[in-house]
C-alpha cells in the first residue's frame, strides 16, 4: 500500500454543549512535523494530540486546527479564574512600581485588559474532561479520513509510476536491439571512408577498429543496472510502511545509470534514448517526493 503525503480531511461533532471541527492538512516534508492551533480551553490536549498523530502517521507536514463553537445557551455562561485574575494583578502592581523607580508611568489597568487575558474567562455549564474526550474521539474519524485520501492518492502515485516504468523497459529493450545496428553502421562508414581515399584495407586494423567502438558504445553493464533499479521500483511499491525515503535512493541510481547511458551514445537514436529516459526519472522524481 502507497501511501502519498498529500491529503486533506475534515469532520464535525455536534454535542449538547457546542459543535466541534478537526481541520487536517498535510503535504510532503522529509520528516513528520505537526503545527497545531486548538482553542484555548483545549490546549492541555496538544501533548495528546501530538502524541496521536505521531503513532498514525509516518511522514509529512501536518497542520491541524480544532475549534469549538458552543451553544446559545452556553455562550452567555461564563465563570472566572479568580486564582490566575489574582496573580495577573499582582504581577501588574509590582511593574507598575517598577516603572515608578524608573521614571517611567503605565497607563491605568483596565478589567476589559485583564478579561481577555487568555483562561481569564471560562465557557460556564461545559465539563472539560467530556469535551476533550470528545475532541479526541473526533480526532481519530479526522486522522482516518485523512489516511484513506492519502491511500487513494498513493494508489494514483504507484499506478502513475508503474506506467513510467513500463515506458523506461520499453526504451531499454530498444537501445539493446539499436546497438547491434550502430556497431554495424560504424564498419560501413569506416570501410566507406577507407575505401574514398584508396587505402588498402587492412582487415586486422579494421577489426582492431570495430572493437575498439564496440567497447567505448558497450552499455549492456548500464542496461543491466537499469533493469535491476526498475525491477526493485517495483518491489518497494508492492510494500507496505514507508517506502518514500528508498523510491528517492532508486530513482537517484536510475539517473545515474542513464547519465551513464547518454555519456556513451554515439548514435541519435541512444542519446534520443538516454534523454527520454532522463525526462521520465525526472517526472517519477517528482511522484515520489509526495510518498510517505
Amino acid at each position: 500500500m502507497t501511501l502519498s503525503m498529500t491529503a486533506f480531511a475534515r469532520c464535525d461533532q455536534d454535542s449538547p454543549v457546542g459543535t466541534l471541527t478537526w481541520e487536517l492538512r498535510s503535504v510532503n516534508h522529509r520528516y513528520l512535523e505537526v503545527s497545531l492551533r486548538l482553542p484555548e480551553d483545549l490546549r492541555a490536549l496538544e501533548p495528546q494530540v501530538r502524541d496521536f498523530l505521531g503513532k498514525r502517521l509516518g511522514r509529512g507536514k501536518v497542520d491541524g486546527v480544532l475549534r469549538f463553537q458552543a451553544r446559545d445557551a452556553m455562550a452567555g455562561e461564563f465563570t472566572q479564574d479568580e486564582a490566575l485574575l489574582t496573580r495577573l494583578v499582582a504581577l501588574a502592581r509590582k511593574t507598575e512600581g517598577i516603572a515608578v523607580q524608573h521614571g517611567a508611568t503605565l497607563g491605568p489597568l483596565r478589567v476589559i485588559d485583564l478579561m481577555r487575558w487568555p483562561g481569564v474567562l471560562k465557557a460556564g455549564g461545559i465539563d472539560m474532561d467530556t469535551l476533550m474526550a470528545a475532541a479526541l474521539e473526533l480526532l481519530g474519524r479526522a486522522v482516518d479520513e485523512m489516511i484513506q485520501t492519502r491511500q487513494r492518492e498513493g494508489d494514483h502515485l504507484a499506478q502513475t509510476l508503474r506506467q513510467r516504468l513500463d515506458t523506461m523497459e520499453g526504451i531499454t529493450s530498444l537501445v539493446r536491439q539499436v546497438v547491434p545496428d550502430v556497431l554495424a553502421g560504424f564498419r560501413l562508414r569506416l570501410e566507406t571512408r577507407l575505401a574514398d581515399v584508396r587505402k588498402e584495407l587492412d582487415p586486422a586494423r579494421l577489426e582492431q577498429e570495430i572493437v575498439l567502438f564496440a567497447q567505448k558504445i558497450d552499455v549492456d553493464e548500464e542496461l543491466d543496472r537499469l533493469g535491476a533499479h526498475i525491477a526493485e521500483v517495483r518491489r518497494v511499491l508492492g510494500q507496505t510502511g514507508q517506502i518514500g525515503r528508498r523510491l528517492d535512493f532508486l530513482m537517484q541510481e536510475l539517473n545515474r545509470e542513464a547519465n551513464t547511458l547518454g555519456s556513451k551514445a554515439a548514435d541519435l537514436r541512444l542519446t534520443n534514448a538516454a534523454v527520454d529516459l532522463k525526462v521520465l526519472i525526472e517526472q517519477m522524481r517528482e511522484q515520489v517526493q509526495n510518498i510517505e
